[in-house]
């Protein structure tokens, strides 16, 4: 699933392109319809000619509404930048340029709108001149343009050529197992409550799944999902969703809040940044100015608290530790915005080096800034992480050598991951980064819980009697160790998803059902068994009576027990001879075979049978023509 987003000035005519190429106006206020301008977030959906269906953010162009264009182009995978031809690059696109490149979307199409317009061929190529010079250095640099006139369609099915050649080069969106939804819209809908939108990231959402909604804590349940106007059980990472919450009233969301999983996210309020001022800014950036933060679609008031400097001037680089008004959900490696509140003002931007740091920091400590230049290149815990999802299961010692953290750093980087859930221990002990207890990536175990159901739910699919997939069974189809399929199994069963019956294992709540044929013919042979309960009929009769595969399910649920190749007995009766012999033998000190016919009235072979498998079983041993109790044999 790929979202895309446009950027560009005023009527330079996005918003109609994107009716032009979808059908859907994204316009969707009568303020905005009325003024022929977008004011708020605009959304539709467009299949590239290759079938794939993508999400669009239509933002606005206007300066008085660009905090509304930040909330729309966080997440996109790629951009349509918008340059009118007849009045070539305005204020606007030069700051939407800026901020494009300061939250790292990677790749776009720059689309010449209104070429009908132009009679000129010389001018579009000036303005195409001019659009080249102002992307130089920035990630659009090697962008294609595209000349359309959204009116009479001109250049249009080049334009989805090469957005579906942008978007081809971009790997789909990771899925670490940790969901988040940053939410840019929420309405109410008659006889369904409340819904939000926005883009999804990080992990994936499943139909009647419990969450929670950051800033406030507050859980809700999923009672409906929707990506591309289409319902759907499970919405992946990447995808613009929108979520019919359960549970929570409309007043209770706000834009920029966070739908998560519960307990794997904390809001805060202390950020530690790395920040870029924008070369063309009207003034240097002094310790403790205010400004707003726009991080995901939050917008929130914050001091920042400049580290290592009084001040950074236009162009300069820096630390910073903001002190925000209101808390924030954020992760390390987030990309954010920085605004002057007043006059508005895009500062720069830059990514989020540590979203808890512990303590208020001295503003010139040395240590703490090669602290932070250290987490910059990379946190221990997203190391440990990429080494677990290169590793697979394995024991936590070989993560931690892999990652190549020292004892103390591993420590302190698992604490967090397990707590989380991102690192999924699946083996009793003490999970250190010496120990051998098996660990998994959360995605990762995902994907091999997921495996393993499907495995047993097929099996139960195609052998419907059978008591369930017998374990080797398992194992050799999910081609895993026996230690991490056991390991497997032991989780799924403690979170109740299989249960485990000796050598076999089953899916939570299945049981074996005959047709009602079946039913008869099973009824007629116990009935058989029940007339002459010690010279039965044998394997074969049953076999043919019955069919292999019903035999087999008697046997597996235990209610026949064979005895030999020919000789099978119903479990009751089995345990009583059981009884019997061990208590003849107790009080005569053996029996023979011709005691035990005549004790049940049966013949020398059903006799033999018998006696034979209790040999087998250890119960008992021959000796010459009588048995013994094995045991007592034993402690004589």
């Amino acid at each position: 699933m790929r979202v895309i987003g446009t950027a560009g000035h005023v009527d330079h005519g996005k918003s109609t392109l994107i009716a032009a190429l979808t059908g859907t106006h994204p316009d969707r206020l009568k303020e905005e319809r009325a003024r022929e301008m977008t004011i708020d977030l605009g959304f539709a959906f467009l299949q590239l000619p290759g079938g794939e269906t993508i999400g669009i953010v239509d933002v606005p162009g206007h300066r008085d509404f660009i905090e509304n264009m930040l909330a729309g182009v966080w997440g996109i995978d790629a951009a349509l930048f918008v340059v009118a031809a007849d009045e070539g690059v305005m204020p606007q696109t030069r700051e939407h340029l800026a901020i494009l490149d300061i939250l790292q979307v990677q790749g776009g199409v720059i689309v010449l709108t209104k070429v009908d317009l132009i009679d000129d061929p010389e001018w579009l190529d000036l303005v195409e001149l001019d659009v080249r010079q102002i992307v130089q250095g920035t990630i659009l640099e090697q962008a294609p343009i595209v000349r359309v006139s959204s009116r009479t369609r001109e250049g249009l099915p080049d334009l989805l050529q090469h957005l579906e050649e942008v978007l081809a080069n971009r790997p789909p969106r990771a899925d670490l197992g940790r969901p988040r939804l940053p939410v840019d819209r929420i309405f109410t809908m008659p006889g369904f409550g409340t819904v939000v939108t926005g883009t999804l990231t990080d992990g994936h959402f499943q139909l009647g799944e419990e969450i929670e909604i950051l800033p406030g804590g507050i859980h809700g349940r999923i009672r409906g999902l929707q990506t591309h106007n289409q319902k759907v059980e499970r919405a992946v990472s990447g995808s613009r969703a929108a979520i019919n919450v359960a549970g929570v009233d409309v007043d209770q969301i706000q834009r920029g809040s966070v739908i998560a999983l519960p307990g794997r996210y904390q809001a805060v309020r202390w950020l530690d940044v790395h920040f870029h001022l924008l070369p063309d800014t009207s003034g240097s950036l002094k310790h403790y100015s205010e400004v707003k933060l726009f991080l995901g679609t939050a917008e929130v008031l914050a001091r920042i608290r400049l580290l290592g400097d009084e001040e950074l001037q236009p162009g300069e680089e820096g630390w910073l530790q903001l002190e925000l008004r209101e808390p924030v959900v954020a992760l390390r490696g987030d990309h954010y915005i920085l605004r002057r509140p007043s006059p508005g003002e895009t500062l720069g931007g830059g990514i989020v080096v540590d979203p808890r740091p512990k303590e208020r920091h001295k503003r010139f400590s040395k240590e703490i800034l090669a602290s932070l230049q250290s987490l910059r290149e990379g946190s221990p815990e997203e190391v440990l992480l990429q080494a677990s999802a290169a590793l697979g299961p394995v024991p936590l010692r070989e993560i931690v050598h892999r990652a190549r953290l020292d004892p103390e750093q591993a420590l302190q980087a698992l604490e967090p991951l397990i707590e989380l859930g991102s690192l999924v221990i699946l083996e009793e002990g003490k999970a250190a980064p010496d120990s051998d207890v098996l660990a998994v990536a959360r995605p990762q175990w995902e994907s091999l819980s997921s495996h393993a159901v499907e495995v047993i739910e097929l099996y139960h699919r195609s052998f419907p009697l059978r008591r369930g997939i017998p374990r080797e069974e398992l194992k050799s189809r999910l081609k895993l160790t026996a230690r991490v399929s056991n390991a497997i199994v032991h989780m799924l069963s403690q979170e109740h998803q299989l249960v485990e019956a000796g050598a076999f294992l089953y899916r939570s709540g299945f049981q074996v059902t005959y047709t009602s044929e079946q039913q008869q013919k099973v009824r007629h042979c116990l009935y058989r068994f029940a007339q002459s309960p010690f010279t039965p009929p044998t394997i074969n009769e049953i076999q043919v009576e019955l069919g292999e595969d019903v035999y087999n399910a008697l046997v597996e649920s235990g209610q026949l027990k064979p005895v030999s190749p020919e000789v099978i007995f119903r479990l009751d009766d089995y345990e009583l001879m059981a009884r019997e012999v061990r208590k003849q033998i107790e009080q005569n000190g053996s029996i023979t075979l011709a005691q035990f016919r005549d004790r049940f009235n049966t013949t020398r072979k059903y006799a033999q049978a018998f006696l034979e498998h209790l040999d087998q079983t250890g119960l008992t041993v021959r000796e010459g023509n009588v048995r013994k109790l094995k045991e007592a044999r034993k402690s004589s």
